[in-house]
């Protein structure tokens, strides 16, 4: 696990910072992702971004990456457990999920939120102001989700949630996604057992049934939960090529290829003294 801290001296210290937990694993579209993410974050004062890797070491590119962002950060390393890896439908994200809400409730301030933001959502910044006065749990919809494109709380004229309009319901009490809740922190360490299932497509509702939480203690947000201020995007696959380059051994597309194979965008198929300097 690595930590960093950038300089906010003009932040204001009492305001409630956001635990921003986002999962991540090597793969093309990776750093596409994460600098998109890491750089909407920057716009947002008291944040601190958990980037909870699937490796069993923090990797050395990401740890470069969030030292030039200049974020405050924590990079933890939680790889998932290899008898969730042969399943049809692996729980992808809980094993990091899981080493961040440990981190969260060894370090994080009480009046702080835990946020779970995916490196694939696209995010309005004004979400992070509405969701930093959470008490016990907050909600809102979130875009693109599912057969409905979208995913949100029903609330009644009192504006109290007495349900959820969730195109796959599916047995799950809270039918929410991911990135559309927040928690307080003083309120999650008092909740011991909480934690969230190794099971696929269970993993918010898990997670929020061992807060418990009631429908009624749900804190809505998005202007009474009619608008979206964030979206699973689910960027689209890229292969990952395998590149022959012999023929570029002294120019600039060796030092661009070798950028490229750190952040897994390629792999290259080239003799062993390719990459030396």
């Amino acid at each position: 696990m690595e930590q960093g801290i950038r300089r906010q001296s003009e932040e204001d210290p009492t305001i409630p910072i956001i635990y921003v937990v986002t999962p991540t694993y090597h793969r093309p579209e990776m750093a596409a992702e994460l600098t998109r993410l890491g750089q909407t974050l920057l716009l947002v004062p008291r944040v601190h971004w958990i980037l909870a890797e699937d490796s069993k070491t923090c990797s050395q590119v990401l740890s470069d990456f969030l030292e030039k962002l200049g974020l405050p950060f924590t990079h933890i390393a939680s790889p998932m457990p290899d008898i969730y890896r042969k399943l049809s439908q692996a729980p992808r994200g809980v094993s990091n999920r899981r080493a961040a809400l440990q981190w969260v409730r060894d370090h994080g301030a009480d009046n702080g939120v835990l946020y779970f933001l995916d490196d694939d959502n696209a995010i309005d910044i004004r979400l992070f102001e509405e969701m930093r006065d959470t008490r016990k749990v907050s909600m809102w919809p979130v875009g693109l989700i599912g057969l409905y494109s979208v995913s949100s709380p029903v609330l009644n004229d009192d504006g109290v949630v007495v349900g959820f309009y969730d195109a796959w319901p599916a047995g799950r009490k809270f039918q929410v996604d991911m990135a559309g809740f927040a928690v307080n922190v003083e309120y999650l360490r008092k909740q011991r057992k909480a934690s969230m299932p190794y099971i696929a497509g269970h993993e918010e509702d898990g997670f929020l049934k061992s807060l418990r939480i009631t429908l009624p203690d749900i804190e809505v947000k998005a202007n009474r939960c009619t608008e979206i201020l964030v979206w699973h995007t689910r960027t689209t696959k890229n292969p990952l090529r395998t590149l022959n380059l012999t023929k570029h051994k002294s120019d600039n597309i060796k030092e661009l290829a070798h950028n490229m194979k750190k952040w897994s965008v390629i792999n290259l198929r080239l003799s062993p003294t390719f990459f030396r300097r």
